[in-house]
């Protein structure tokens, strides 16, 4: 499978080169943008694989626009540049670039810096993927603990009973355990 790249240059001319290197190394360009605000409109239409970026530094819109994309629409992010000030690299890491390489490029770096960045990437969504799991099991595990002590209160029974109650009654209607905390929530706070 081919990996469609959005190229993000200025420059004409570095873009042209940035262009026949990544064509070289096998790349298809989906679109290029010349500007922060083009960007976002390419990412939403082209649906490339890996952003890749050529910027003699990349500037605060850049950075901007970069954090909307990594938050709505996130993907593999590569920047080339000529600026090593640690600063800007944590602004740009933080942005959601994978990969933030000083000193400009040459065709035969392109391949391994955009599969290192594409590993970054993915490991990254995978981490995020799990902490998001993390958080909704946390927020179902708040709300049935919640629900257990309203049915302890309404049924003056054992933590254990609330709980085998609430089980049995997801089994029954084959649904979730929190799906049932939520309705006992609900029906409590309707009730007071």
């Amino acid at each position: 499978m081919t990996l469609r790249v959005l190229l993000f240059d200025d420059d004409t001319e570095r873009a042209a080169t940035l262009r026949a290197a990544l064509q070289e190394a096998g790349y298809e360009i989906a679109a290029q943008a010349r500007s922060a605000v083009e960007l976002m409109a390419c990412v939403r239409v082209a649906k490339p694989d890996v952003i890749i970026i050529d910027r003699d530094s990349p500037d605060r819109d850049t950075l901007e626009h970069l954090c909307m994309i990594t938050r709505d629409d996130p993907r593999a992010i590569v920047m080339f540049t000529q600026d090593a000030d640690r600063t800007t690299m944590r602004e740009a890491l933080k942005a959601g670039v994978s990969a933030y390489v000083v000193d400009g490029l040459s065709a035969e770096r392109v391949r391994p810096i955009v599969d290192l960045a594409l590993v970054r990437f993915e490991q990254w969504q995978a981490l995020r993927q799990e902490r998001d799991q993390a958080q909704a099991s946390l927020a179902e595990r708040k709300v049935i603990e919640r629900a257990k002590g309203i049915v302890m209160k309404q049924r003056h029974c054992s933590e254990e009973e609330a709980y085998r109650l609430m089980r049995k009654t997801a089994m029954d209607r084959n649904i979730r355990l929190s799906s049932v905390a939520e309705s006992v929530i609900a029906m409590a706070d309707l009730l007071t």
